[in-house]
Protein backbone atom coordinates (compact mmCIF):
# COMPACT_ATOMS: atom_id res chain seq x y z
CA UNK A 1 0.00 0.00 0.00
CA UNK A 2 1.19 3.61 -0.93
CA UNK A 3 0.91 6.31 1.68
CA UNK A 4 2.02 9.98 1.97
CA UNK A 5 2.19 10.93 5.35
CA UNK A 6 2.19 14.51 6.69
CA UNK A 7 5.57 15.23 5.47
CA UNK A 8 4.47 14.37 1.98
CA UNK A 9 6.96 11.62 1.92
CA UNK A 10 5.94 8.77 -0.65
CA UNK A 11 5.98 5.63 0.81
CA UNK A 12 5.23 1.92 0.47
CA UNK A 13 3.91 0.03 3.51
CA UNK A 14 3.23 -3.70 2.87
CA UNK A 15 2.88 -6.70 5.62
CA UNK A 16 2.52 -7.01 9.83
CA UNK A 17 4.81 -8.20 12.19
CA UNK A 18 7.88 -6.82 12.94
CA UNK A 19 9.03 -4.02 10.86
CA UNK A 20 11.51 -3.32 8.52
CA UNK A 21 12.98 -0.08 7.08
CA UNK A 22 13.91 -0.26 3.46
CA UNK A 23 16.53 2.57 2.39
CA UNK A 24 17.15 2.99 -1.53
CA UNK A 25 20.58 4.87 -2.57
CA UNK A 26 21.32 8.15 -4.68
CA UNK A 27 18.78 8.37 -7.94
CA UNK A 28 16.31 5.40 -6.95
CA UNK A 29 13.13 5.09 -5.15
CA UNK A 30 11.29 2.55 -3.46
CA UNK A 31 11.08 0.07 -6.34
CA UNK A 32 14.40 -0.71 -5.63
CA UNK A 33 13.15 -2.77 -3.20
CA UNK A 34 10.62 -4.75 -5.47
CA UNK A 35 11.92 -8.02 -5.05
CA UNK A 36 13.07 -8.19 -1.59
CA UNK A 37 9.54 -6.93 -0.36
CA UNK A 38 7.53 -10.01 -0.64
CA UNK A 39 9.62 -12.15 0.88
CA UNK A 40 9.79 -10.16 3.77
CA UNK A 41 6.08 -9.78 4.08
CA UNK A 42 5.73 -13.43 3.06
CA UNK A 43 8.33 -14.00 6.56
CA UNK A 44 5.75 -12.11 8.67
CA UNK A 45 7.54 -8.87 8.44
CA UNK A 46 6.17 -5.25 7.86
CA UNK A 47 8.02 -3.68 5.33
CA UNK A 48 8.48 0.18 5.18
CA UNK A 49 10.06 1.64 1.90
CA UNK A 50 10.19 5.22 1.28
CA UNK A 51 11.35 7.47 -1.89
CA UNK A 52 13.86 10.13 -0.08
CA UNK A 53 13.75 13.33 -0.19
CA UNK A 54 14.24 14.79 -4.02
CA UNK A 55 13.49 10.73 -5.43
CA UNK A 56 10.38 9.17 -6.56
CA UNK A 57 7.31 10.74 -5.86
CA UNK A 58 8.59 12.49 -2.57
CA UNK A 59 9.15 16.09 -2.60
CA UNK A 60 11.80 17.99 -4.81
CA UNK A 61 12.07 21.47 -4.62
CA UNK A 62 13.87 23.41 -6.90
CA UNK A 63 16.40 24.80 -5.16
CA UNK A 64 19.63 23.44 -5.18
CA UNK A 65 20.13 25.20 -1.56
CA UNK A 66 18.26 22.38 -0.14
CA UNK A 67 20.02 19.45 -1.27
CA UNK A 68 22.15 18.98 1.95
CA UNK A 69 22.84 15.51 3.72
CA UNK A 70 21.68 17.15 7.01
CA UNK A 71 18.46 18.29 5.18
CA UNK A 72 18.16 15.00 3.74
CA UNK A 73 18.54 13.32 7.23
CA UNK A 74 16.32 15.06 9.14
CA UNK A 75 13.93 14.64 6.43
CA UNK A 76 14.17 11.12 6.65
CA UNK A 77 14.10 11.13 11.03
CA UNK A 78 11.03 13.45 10.88
CA UNK A 79 9.24 10.82 8.70
CA UNK A 80 10.54 7.38 10.87
CA UNK A 81 9.35 9.41 13.95
CA UNK A 82 5.83 9.79 12.47
CA UNK A 83 5.60 6.43 11.88
CA UNK A 84 5.01 5.35 15.62
CA UNK A 85 6.88 1.96 15.44
CA UNK A 86 5.96 0.16 18.34
CA UNK A 87 9.14 -1.97 18.01
CA UNK A 88 12.42 -1.05 16.88
CA UNK A 89 13.26 -2.00 13.46
CA UNK A 90 15.94 -3.16 11.04
CA UNK A 91 17.67 -1.13 8.90
CA UNK A 92 18.03 -2.30 5.04
CA UNK A 93 20.05 0.12 3.06
CA UNK A 94 21.67 0.29 -0.23
CA UNK A 95 24.99 3.16 -0.39
CA UNK A 96 23.36 6.41 0.58
CA UNK A 97 20.73 4.49 2.20
CA UNK A 98 23.09 2.66 3.72
CA UNK A 99 24.86 5.58 5.05
CA UNK A 100 21.51 6.96 6.36
CA UNK A 101 21.37 3.85 7.76
CA UNK A 102 24.37 3.60 9.85
CA UNK A 103 23.98 7.40 10.77
CA UNK A 104 20.60 6.91 12.61
CA UNK A 105 21.75 3.52 13.88
CA UNK A 106 24.70 5.80 15.40
CA UNK A 107 21.73 8.72 16.52
CA UNK A 108 19.48 6.41 18.33
CA UNK A 109 21.39 3.45 19.04
CA UNK A 110 18.47 2.03 21.14
CA UNK A 111 16.16 3.09 18.43
CA UNK A 112 17.28 0.62 15.83
CA UNK A 113 17.90 -3.69 15.98
CA UNK A 114 20.03 -4.02 13.24
CA UNK A 115 21.18 -3.40 10.40
CA UNK A 116 21.55 -4.79 6.51
CA UNK A 117 23.86 -3.04 4.63
CA UNK A 118 23.89 -3.46 0.47
CA UNK A 119 27.39 -1.48 -0.78
CA UNK A 120 26.93 0.97 1.52
CA UNK A 121 28.70 4.24 1.24
CA UNK A 122 30.30 5.12 4.55
CA UNK A 123 33.60 7.11 3.52
CA UNK A 124 34.80 9.56 1.20
CA UNK A 125 37.72 7.20 0.32
CA UNK A 126 34.73 4.56 -0.82
CA UNK A 127 34.20 6.60 -3.96
CA UNK A 128 36.05 5.89 -7.27
CA UNK A 129 37.54 8.40 -9.32
CA UNK A 130 35.00 9.26 -11.65
CA UNK A 131 32.54 9.87 -9.22
CA UNK A 132 34.60 11.85 -7.16
CA UNK A 133 35.52 13.95 -10.11
CA UNK A 134 31.39 14.05 -10.53
CA UNK A 135 30.80 15.03 -7.00
CA UNK A 136 33.10 18.57 -7.33
CA UNK A 137 31.23 19.52 -10.04
CA UNK A 138 27.61 19.20 -8.65
CA UNK A 139 25.67 21.84 -10.90
CA UNK A 140 27.68 20.02 -13.83
CA UNK A 141 26.13 16.86 -12.95
CA UNK A 142 22.66 18.03 -12.20
CA UNK A 143 22.89 19.70 -15.70
CA UNK A 144 24.00 16.79 -17.01
CA UNK A 145 21.14 14.68 -15.73
CA UNK A 146 18.41 17.53 -16.52
CA UNK A 147 19.44 17.27 -20.62
CA UNK A 148 20.29 13.56 -20.98
CA UNK A 149 17.49 11.12 -22.42
CA UNK A 150 16.28 8.56 -20.76
CA UNK A 151 17.24 6.45 -23.34
CA UNK A 152 20.73 7.32 -22.86
CA UNK A 153 20.59 6.83 -19.15
CA UNK A 154 19.04 3.40 -19.68
CA UNK A 155 22.15 2.28 -21.89
CA UNK A 156 24.65 3.43 -19.68
CA UNK A 157 22.89 1.63 -16.64
CA UNK A 158 23.42 -1.59 -19.07
CA UNK A 159 27.96 -0.99 -18.47
CA UNK A 160 27.26 -1.88 -14.68
CA UNK A 161 28.85 -5.48 -15.20
CA UNK A 162 25.77 -7.09 -13.32
CA UNK A 163 23.74 -5.45 -16.02
CA UNK A 164 24.75 -7.37 -18.75
CA UNK A 165 24.23 -10.69 -17.38
CA UNK A 166 21.59 -10.17 -14.76
CA UNK A 167 19.71 -7.41 -15.28
CA UNK A 168 16.69 -7.88 -16.98
CA UNK A 169 15.11 -4.87 -19.68
CA UNK A 170 12.69 -4.02 -17.20
CA UNK A 171 14.70 -3.61 -14.75
CA UNK A 172 17.10 -1.40 -16.58
CA UNK A 173 14.48 0.65 -17.57
CA UNK A 174 13.05 1.60 -14.32
CA UNK A 175 15.74 2.07 -12.96
CA UNK A 176 16.57 4.76 -15.81
CA UNK A 177 13.03 5.99 -14.66
CA UNK A 178 14.19 6.72 -11.68
CA UNK A 179 17.24 8.60 -12.19
CA UNK A 180 14.95 10.93 -14.65
CA UNK A 181 12.27 11.76 -12.22
CA UNK A 182 14.77 12.32 -9.52
CA UNK A 183 15.54 15.94 -9.06
CA UNK A 184 18.72 16.61 -10.71
CA UNK A 185 19.61 18.83 -7.49
CA UNK A 186 20.48 15.65 -5.54
CA UNK A 187 24.13 16.01 -7.17
CA UNK A 188 24.19 18.68 -4.64
CA UNK A 189 23.99 15.90 -1.85
CA UNK A 190 27.60 13.64 -1.53
CA UNK A 191 29.83 16.15 -0.64
CA UNK A 192 27.90 17.72 1.92
CA UNK A 193 27.61 13.76 3.75
CA UNK A 194 29.56 13.75 7.16
CA UNK A 195 32.10 11.69 8.26
CA UNK A 196 31.96 8.99 10.79
CA UNK A 197 34.39 6.39 10.05
CA UNK A 198 36.08 7.15 13.89
CA UNK A 199 32.38 6.63 15.36
CA UNK A 200 31.97 2.87 13.49
CA UNK A 201 33.49 0.96 16.28
CA UNK A 202 30.90 2.09 18.87
CA UNK A 203 27.87 0.73 16.91
CA UNK A 204 26.64 -2.65 18.84
CA UNK A 205 24.28 -4.08 16.72
CA UNK A 206 24.34 -7.20 14.93
CA UNK A 207 25.13 -6.11 11.21
CA UNK A 208 25.34 -7.62 7.73
CA UNK A 209 27.30 -6.06 4.83
CA UNK A 210 26.52 -7.38 1.55
CA UNK A 211 28.49 -6.19 -1.62
CA UNK A 212 28.97 -7.06 -5.28
CA UNK A 213 32.71 -7.64 -5.59
CA UNK A 214 32.58 -6.04 -9.03
CA UNK A 215 31.40 -2.24 -7.81
CA UNK A 216 32.66 0.89 -10.24
CA UNK A 217 30.65 3.27 -7.94
CA UNK A 218 32.61 2.56 -4.72
CA UNK A 219 35.59 0.17 -3.98
CA UNK A 220 34.95 -2.99 -3.49
CA UNK A 221 38.19 -3.73 -0.98
CA UNK A 222 36.25 -1.09 1.62
CA UNK A 223 33.98 -3.18 2.65
CA UNK A 224 35.86 -5.58 4.43
CA UNK A 225 37.05 -3.29 6.11
CA UNK A 226 33.72 -1.95 7.40
CA UNK A 227 32.73 -5.42 8.42
CA UNK A 228 36.01 -4.96 10.29
CA UNK A 229 35.36 -2.11 12.00
CA UNK A 230 31.92 -2.87 12.85
CA UNK A 231 32.04 -5.05 16.41
CA UNK A 232 28.90 -7.32 15.51
CA UNK A 233 29.41 -7.70 11.66
CA UNK A 234 29.33 -9.94 9.26
CA UNK A 235 30.06 -9.59 5.35
CA UNK A 236 29.00 -11.82 2.39
CA UNK A 237 30.73 -10.79 -0.94
CA UNK A 238 28.55 -11.39 -4.02
CA UNK A 239 31.39 -12.15 -6.73
CA UNK A 240 30.08 -11.79 -10.36
CA UNK A 241 27.58 -8.35 -8.84
CA UNK A 242 28.77 -4.89 -9.08
CA UNK A 243 26.73 -2.01 -7.10
CA UNK A 244 23.36 -3.51 -6.71
CA UNK A 245 22.90 -7.12 -5.85
CA UNK A 246 19.68 -6.51 -4.76
CA UNK A 247 18.97 -5.95 -7.69
CA UNK A 248 21.66 -8.15 -9.79
CA UNK A 249 20.89 -11.39 -7.49
CA UNK A 250 17.82 -10.72 -5.59
CA UNK A 251 17.44 -14.98 -4.62
CA UNK A 252 21.26 -14.89 -3.33
CA UNK A 253 20.42 -11.37 -1.23
CA UNK A 254 16.81 -12.25 -0.34
CA UNK A 255 18.29 -15.61 0.98
CA UNK A 256 20.81 -14.48 3.11
CA UNK A 257 18.53 -11.11 4.22
CA UNK A 258 16.16 -13.21 5.71
CA UNK A 259 18.39 -15.58 7.33
CA UNK A 260 19.90 -12.75 8.74
CA UNK A 261 16.57 -11.44 10.45
CA UNK A 262 15.55 -15.06 11.46
CA UNK A 263 18.70 -15.50 13.50
CA UNK A 264 18.12 -12.26 15.15
CA UNK A 265 14.86 -12.01 16.32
Amino acid sequence: MIHENTLSIHFLSEGRGAPVILLHGMAASHHDWDQLIPPLVKAGYHAFAPDLFGHGDSPKPNDPQQYRFDALYAHLAAWLAGLNLEQPPVFIGHSLGGFLSLKYALDHPQSVRGLVLVNPFYAHNQISSWLRLLNRQPRLGAQALRLTPQRIIRSIASLEPTSRRYFPPQTRSRKAADYKRASPHILHIPHTVPDIGADLPALQLPTLVIWGEKDLTLRPDSFPRLVKALPHACGYPVQWCGHQPHLGAPEVVNRVVLEFLESNK
